[in-house]
């Protein structure tokens, strides 16, 4: 079997036949990364990761060695994002802010809050609310790992993707937040479940997606920003 005949090759193999798919996704990642990211030092987090994949692959757990590997490499380049995350607090406060005011509406109207409620409820112009949303998205990668992460080094829920290869209590905490995630995007509003689709499912940037729905690109990253912030809000009691 393929996953036998990878087993069987030596370290220096497994690395060399693996490289080009640290490059791959780096560049994938880089494609939603802001414009100070360096296509190098994901690489060379993903070669880190590509190496720690090498020691640690164990055939007889079913994986092949890539999809394995490819978990290992996008952690360790989330890794290099996360420790070099240049915002500064006041946008991790904003976006709690955020966050707290849809939970509110939402809890009090019982359906999805609105763009100008949010900004009365932060006692914001519109144009301000819009402004921090886009300050969100521009200095944090959006991605399901950092959903629930507190923003000043606080707690939550901050597996490492990887992690939850190791022991079933990984595995059932990691199972039964996926189901509420999955539960949170089936219900959020049409138009930011469609944006989610289009960037994580059909890997469109964000000019792509504002072609297809017709709007500005700042337009998409006000509703991608929103939308994760929504999602942060419903999945609440899941912070420590």
């Amino acid at each position: 079997m393929y996953s036998k005949a990878q087993a069987q090759d030596s370290q220096h193999q497994l690395i060399e036949r693996h490289a080009p798919l640290v490059k791959r996704i780096a560049y994938h990642l880089l494609a939603r990364l802001p414009a100070n990211v360096q296509v190098d030092d994901l690489i060379q987090a993903g070669m880190i990761g590509l190496l720690e994949a090498s020691r640690k692959y164990d055939a007889g757990k079913g994986a092949s060695f890539e999809t394995f590997a490819g978990i290992r490499i996008r952690g360790a380049m989330l890794d290099e994002v996360r420790k070099g995350d240049w915002a500064p607090r006041s946008v991790h406060r904003n976006s709690r802010m955020v966050s707290d005011a849809i939970r509110k509406i939402e809890a009090r109207t019982g359906r999805d809050a609105k763009d100008h409620e949010v900004a009365a409820e932060l006692q914001l112009s519109l144009e301000d609310y819009y402004g921090i949303l886009g300050d969100t998205l521009g200095s944090r990668l959006f991605s399901f790992d950092d959903l629930l992460q507190e923003g000043e080094g606080g707690g939550g829920l901050q597996e490492d993707t990887s992690s939850l290869l190791h022991g079933p209590s990984h595995e059932l905490e990691d199972n039964r937040f996926q189901a509420a995630l999955a539960d949170a995007i089936s219900n959020l509003p049409e138009r930011e479940r469609l944006v989610l689709s289009l960037y994580y499912d059909e890997e469109l940037n964000l000019k792509e997606i504002g072609e297809v729905l017709g709007v500005s690109e700042s337009r998409v990253s006000q509703l991608h920003s929103q939308c994760a912030a929504r999602l942060r809000a419903r999945l609440a009691e899941w912070r420590a």
